[in-house]
Order: structure tokens, then C-alpha cells, then sequence
């Protein structure tokens, strides 16, 4: 330790600190906490599926509203393939399926591949 009364901020800024063997006058973990963090990433890579599919939902809900006005040409390549699997809102409606419909084109890389875009290889 560097100073005589440890406060613990490095205990407190992982959650998963819990599950592992402390070391350091119980201010430290040697254990990895490499599982749990890709495990806690899965949980977080499918929210942010369902936040970019509530989002890309909005976009093409305010594009139709603009017809005949069109985007750009990979936008609009977009805005069709969700339009294939999640028709325009007219009325109220129960949105979870529709959201549900969107993630997975979010997931399965069908909006990527639908914009034409070449992205580069993340690794």
C-alpha cells in the first residue's frame, strides 16, 4: 500500500470482485477477472442490439413520414430490408416483436450487409 488507511476504490469498480480471492491487506484481486468480464459482455452486446434495433425502428419510422423525400441510396437499402420484416406504424401497436424483428437484423449483420457497406475486419 502506498498510504496507511486503503479506501478500497479498486475493490469498488468491478461488481465481480465478489467471487474471487482478495490479496493486499484485502484491497486487491490476483484472480483474472477475464470470464466474468466476456460473460457480463454478452449481456451488454445484446442490449446494445436491442438500442441500436429501438433506434434504426425510429429512423425508418421518420423517413416514411418524409415520403416522397428519400435518404441516401444505402440508407434507403436500409430502411427497406426493415421494412421487409417490420412493417410501418400506423396505429399503436405492441412494439416487442417489432423491436425483437429489428435486433435480429441488427445481430445477423443484415443492416450492415443491406447498407453496402465494407467495414473493416475488427481484428
Amino acid at each position: 500500500m502506498v498510504v496507511a488507511n486503503p479506501g478500497g476504490y479498486i475493490s469498488a469498480m468491478s461488481g465481480a470482485n465478489s467471487r474471487s480471492t482478495p490479496t493486499s491487506a484485502n484491497q486487491e484481486d490476483h484472480v483474472s477477472m477475464a470470464t466474468w468480464a466476456a460473460r457480463k459482455l454478452l449481456d451488454i452486446a445484446d442490449n446494445t442490439a436491442g438500442i441500436v434495433a429501438i433506434e434504426l425502428l425510429a429512423a425508418c419510422q421518420g423517413c416514411d413520414f418524409h415520403a416522397p423525400l428519400a435518404s441516401s441510396a444505402p440508407l434507403e437499402r436500409v430502411r427497406a430490408r426493415v421494412r421487409a420484416e417490420v412493417p410501418h406504424l400506423d396505429d399503436d401497436r405492441y412494439l416487442a416483436t417489432d423491436i425483437a424483428a429489428a435486433a435480429n437484423l441488427v445481430r445477423s449483420g443484415a443492416v450492415v450487409g443491406a447498407a453496402g457497406i465494407a467495414l473493416p475486419e475488427p481484428w
